[in-house]
């Protein structure tokens, strides 16, 4: 049995969680449920956002920001769609604006930034507060963007290179395409 994780694949369950952080949580996990599902990044360059990536002087959430990515040493630049605009903006307005070298993503119990092991475990608590048949793990938000990106209609070879993978087949793999999924579309494409 394998151990990696899932995408959510249910939208209904990513409202839900969605809505639970929101009504119940705290805004740090409602801001990084929102903003991991939308950016797509690997969990430790998600933590490692300071307030400033993504608010400029005068406080205005930017359209987009470029981060270093901790595992291939590459530069990324990651757009801010409106659903983390607005996600962004709400939180601000819950917790206010602390300066720009403040991490975006704080420890409630230290000034330094969430850890990766406290996220898995805020991300395994609210994957089965609503249900959420797959494994789930702080992976989940960044394989959830890739698997809504190919449901909408995303070419593969887009998800592939946003996600920096080598080929087509790593990134299938990654956000679980599934034997049984081909076959449906193979019956539904009869010429």
């Amino acid at each position: 049995m394998s151990n990696a994780v899932e995408p959510i694949r249910d939208e209904k369950k990513i409202m839900a969680i969605r809505s639970m952080l929101k009504t119940k949580g705290h805004p740090r996990d409602y801001l990084l449920f929102v903003l991991g599902i939308n950016f797509a990044l690997r969990i430790s360059d998600l933590l490692s956002l300071k307030v400033g990536d993504v608010l400029d002087e005068a406080y205005e959430v930017q359209p987009h920001f470029t981060i270093r990515e901790g595992k291939t040493n590459r530069d990324a630049k990651v757009t801010i769609n409106q659903n983390a605009r607005d996600a962004l903006i709400w939180y601000f307005e819950q917790v206010g604006y602390p300066e720009a070298d403040q991490w975006l993503f704080k420890s409630l119990r230290s000034d330094g930034p969430l850890d990766k092991v406290r996220a898995w475990y805020l991300m395994k608590t609210w994957c089965e507060a609503v249900r959420v048949k797959e494994r789930c793990g702080t992976h989940t938000l960044r394989k959830t963007w890739g698997y809504h990106a190919r449901r909408k209609g995303v070419p593969i070879e887009l998800i592939q290179a946003k996600f920096g993978h080598s080929s087509p087949a790593i990134t299938r793999r990654y956000i679980g395409i599934t034997a049984d999924e081909i076959a449906a579309v193979e019956d539904k494409v009869c010429l």
